[in-house]
């Protein structure tokens, strides 16, 4: 239910999750081992992921911003030396409040709604699309990048607007100001500004590439 209150175990890490976008980790640190184990006890197999403001995943001490996704586990391969874990992201939340990280991160997060849609979301989230796919196209004669040009998309619009933010070539920071987005126009709008300025400086060869998350 949309506002409703729950703990959550938390994996802080230095890339965004947007809902309906997988998320690859490699677990090896003892917290996050920890973590693991108890959202694997729960039936709902669910842990939140938010972008670290300042500081490191490994060993804690780190800053964390305050809207994040929950995350669903979706598989978990043991290793010798760490456990490969798939999820995706479910739903937008925000942090309450922060509770004790021992033995790992933990909070008290509220729901965030869905955004808000209107009559002109369908042709907005059409144009936003062909502008990062084109975008992918150009840049990646440049740079390596995670997501190719065709790469395909959920048909269900209240999916498919956060995947096409999570395909585009951005920085955390301007996926965090798209995390944070109250409607659809919103999201839409700075992500074309975002991912037009984004080509600027990938096609110049000043852009970072983007990768996968990883503990």
């Amino acid at each position: 239910m949309t506002g409703a209150t729950r703990e959550l175990a938390m994996f802080p890490l230095g890339s965004v999750l947007f809902p309906g976008m997988p998320l690859p980790l490699r677990v090896f640190e003892p917290r996050y081992v920890a973590m693991l184990s108890a959202v694997l006890a729960d039936t709902d197999h669910e842990f939140g992921v938010v972008l670290i403001e300042r500081g490191s995943e490994v060993g804690g001490g780190d800053v964390r911003f305050g809207v994040g996704t929950v995350a669903r586990i979706v598989s978990v391969e043991q290793n010798d030396d760490s456990i490969e874990l798939l999820a995706t992201g479910v739903a937008r939340f925000e942090v309450e409040r922060w509770l004790q990280d021992d033995p790992f991160p933990r909070a008290r997060v509220r729901e965030l709604p869905a955004l808000k849609f209107d009559q002109s979301t369908p042709s907005e989230l059409g144009n936003a699309e062909a502008v990062v796919r084109a975008t992918i196209s150009r840049a990646s004669e440049f740079v390596d990048l995670l997501w190719p040009a065709t790469v395909g998309l959920s048909p269900e619009p209240a999916e498919r607007i956060w995947q096409v933010a999570g395909i585009a070539p951005l920085n955390s920071m301007d996926q965090y100001a798209l995390l944070r987005s109250n409607t659809a126009s919103e999201l839409l709008t700075r992500l074309v500004d975002d991912t037009q300025g984004a080509e600027m400086l990938l096609t110049a060869g000043w852009g970072a590439d983007p990768s996968d998350p990883s503990e």
